[in-house]
């Protein structure tokens, strides 16, 4: 688990701070502008269960993450775990699973969700060559930032993440004195069903945290900063999403389902007039900015354990020699991302974005367990208190959540297993890359 010969060049500069915020960041996407009428429809005054429902899943399966990144000081996060507890053909796999198949599928549809936004402002980058263009410059400018430093990149990523959190702490702060507790008294115990069913819907939302670790090469002290920013970071996320859901419930009591697009933007509007509910919308395109650009920042760094196994182009590791940032990575990442969002291509890839990142948390969390039982743990490593059980719990609550995956997408996901598979075994064979 040390640093490997290309994170000897990168620099280590993310400490506990910026990592907690692009943990944040990260996960704090478009979607919580929405979700509290989705999740109120189903179990009505008592939609709070589903998030302390998904706040204790994805705090076992982070605890996870958490526990072995503090254990690794090299890039790639899941991948390099994955290869770190199995092997790398795990590691290959695991990278076709999370980097295509979740990250620039996920990307992708971040940055036209971005542009459609900024189209109801600006109407002529709705379509066509202006919004083709106005994407090129987005993703070409993220890239150039985080090609000349990680410094600069994280400080972009921080300063995004300030950006978005100001105006949603306003409007729960300024909402929470126009509330009506009434509205929250549950009448009935809503069935397990329904609030499993209001669970999966809502656990995405906290999806995309643990993509703050994967810059491991970058990170200031793994032992130290990973739990502390990853488990500080999710701590936030629970509480900022639980009010969020509270105050939205509280203001707009059973009409919350007649405001299905944009709940927290009627509340803005209620408490603030016109100028709340415009600045919920700058805010929900700050929150696309700012995923793409922690995304950005992080996830190119996946292509560089498997470049250095010999699975992918040697270019795709190779670090610049003034910047000492994964320069190649970087670019590729930005490009491929920009042109499916331009394409639509990445359509096909998103029926397997959901399936894919729980197939990784479930590895991740077995990973842990593995690791707890047969390797050695570094002297002031991170270590989960109440020994295997929260890898367990993370794993069985993973599993319960791909139960419900569509048939659509397991067959899709199992396609997808079987030809990295047999591409990395063909590409040992004959290629002579290591096992």
């Amino acid at each position: 688990m040390n640093a490997t010969r290309v994170d000897e060049h990168l620099e280590r500069a993310i400490g506990p701070w910026s990592l907690g915020a692009n943990a944040v960041n990260l996960s704090l996407g478009a979607g919580i502008f929405a979700l509290p009428a989705a999740v109120a429809a189903l179990l009505g005054p008592a939609a709070i269960l589903a998030y302390l429902v998904c706040g204790c899943a994805i705090a076992m399966v982070l605890t996870c993450f958490a526990e072995i990144g503090s254990q690794t000081t090299r890039s790639g996060g899941a991948v390099a775990y994955l290869e770190d507890a199995f092997g790398p053909m795990a590691g290959f796999v695991a990278w076709v699973v999370f980097t295509p198949g979740f990250c620039l599928a996920s990307d992708a549809a971040v940055a036209n969700v971005l542009i459609d936004a900024v189209g109801t402002v600006v109407p002529a980058l709705a379509r066509g060559v202006p919004r083709a263009g106005a994407l090129v410059l987005i993703f070409g400018a993220l890239a150039a930032v985080n090609i000349v430093g990680v410094r600069q990149g994280v400080r972009m990523a921080v300063a995004t993440t300030v950006a978005k959190l100001a105006p949603l702490v306003l409007v729960i702060g300024a909402g929470t004195f126009a509330m009506h507790w009434q509205a929250l008294r549950w009448p009935v115990w809503p069935s397990t069903a329904k609030v499993g069913e209001a669970s999966l819907l809502l656990f995405f939302a906290y999806t995309g945290a643990e993509s703050a670790v994967t810059p491991g090469g970058e990170i200031r002290n793994p032992a130290r900063t990973i739990p502390r920013g990853l488990l500080g970071g999710t701590a936030v996320l629970i509480v900022l999403y639980a009010s969020v859901q509270v105050m939205t419930q509280g203001v707009l009591g059973a009409q919350i389902t007649q405001h299905a697009d944009a709940p927290l933007a009627a509340v803005a509007e209620q408490v603030l007039g016109m100028a709340g509910r415009s600045l919920v919308v700058v805010c929900t395109a700050l929150a696309g900015l700012g995923l793409l650009t922690g995304d950005i920042l992080a996830n190119p760094r996946t292509f560089l354990p498997v470049a250095e196994s010999g699975m992918l182009p040697a270019r795709l590791g190779r670090v610049h020699p003034r910047f000492r940032t994964p320069h190649v990575a970087i670019a590729v990442y930005a490009a491929t991302t920009c042109v499916l969002a331009i394409s639509g291509a990445f359509t096909p890839l998103a029926i397997l974005a959901s399936i894919s990142v729980l197939l990784i948390y479930l590895a991740v969390c077995l990973a842990a367990l593995k690791l707890r039982l047969t390797g050695s743990r570094p002297p002031g490593s991170f270590r989960a208190p109440g020994g295997p059980l929260v890898p367990i719990l993370g794993a069985v609550i993973v599993v319960w959540l791909l139960s419900h995956t569509s048939a659509a997408e397991a067959r899709g996901m199992a396609l997808a297993l079987v030809l990295a598979a047999t591409y990395y075994l063909i590409r040992r064979r004959y290629a002579g890359v290591r096992s």
